[in-house]
């Protein structure tokens, strides 16, 4: 990993906002997920969650929404389960819903730790999603059309959401773990290598200050070997 990669991997990791995340509920149009998922490593959102309805709808979207090798995507089969995982993290629960007690996006504190409900892009949220809920907001419409693209949408949430958190200096202080911190440095700073851990079962080195792999020689020795040598080693 050059010096410029490491520093620019860095830079974007001190930006990371793990307390602001995007919940998709049976999105599955490729360009929307891919849209929304750029949208979010541009905002610094570190983790994106997904609810699937069906099997073939998550193989085909999940290759879609965790193709970014940036953020990581959470996977559900059921509403409930994504909203209380995001509840039981502190999340207040948003979701776009034209309803009597929406109300504008914008008068929403984003410095609370968020997440937002996106619809499917025909029906939108289903009547799960809106019970669980902590509040309906809505994007101002004036012309003959009444909803936004669901890509397009998260987009101007999200950055009045980066607004909010930019003028309360919350991008100046790094507040990503460490463990994960490491993990992205590896996994994007060292690729080959990242894949050989997974397909040999090794766990991942530690990344020092300057990029670098930090590892035993018996890490370097497997990391040579099929997994069936070096398994013989610790016999």
């Amino acid at each position: 990993m050059t010096p410029q990669r490491h520093q620019r991997i860095k830079d974007m990791l001190d930006k990371r906002q793990p307390d602001l995340t995007v919940c998709m509920e049976g999105v599955h149009k490729t360009h929307n997920l891919a849209a929304v998922v750029r949208t979010c490593d541009a905002i610094g959102v570190s983790d994106v969650h997904a609810i699937w309805k069906n099997e073939q709808m998550q193989v085909r979207g999940g290759s879609a929404a965790g193709s970014h090798n940036w953020i990581d995507v959470h996977n559900y089969s059921q509403t409930k389960d994504a909203i209380n995982t995001l509840k039981a993290q502190g999340m207040q629960i948003l979701v776009t819903n034209l309803s009597d007690t929406a109300v504008d996006f914008r008068d929403i504190d984003y410095t609370k730790p968020t997440a937002i409900i996106l619809g499917q892009e025909k029906f939108g949220a289903s009547d799960t999603a809106l019970a669980m809920a902590d509040q309906d907001i809505v994007i101002p419409m004036v012309g003959m059309v009444q909803s936004l693209n669901v890509s397009v949408a998260c987009s101007v949430v999200l950055y009045e959401a980066q607004r909010q958190r930019q003028i309360a200096g919350m991008y100046d202080k790094p507040t990503l773990p460490e463990q994960r911190r490491q993990k992205v440095l590896f996994e994007g700073g060292h690729p080959i290598f990242a894949e050989a851990c997974q397909r040999k079962g090794l766990p991942y080195p530690v990344i020092d200050e300057d990029g670098q792999i930090v590892a035993s020689e018996g890490w370097w020795q497997k990391m040579q070997m099929n997994k069936s040598a070096w398994q013989s080693l610790d016999d």
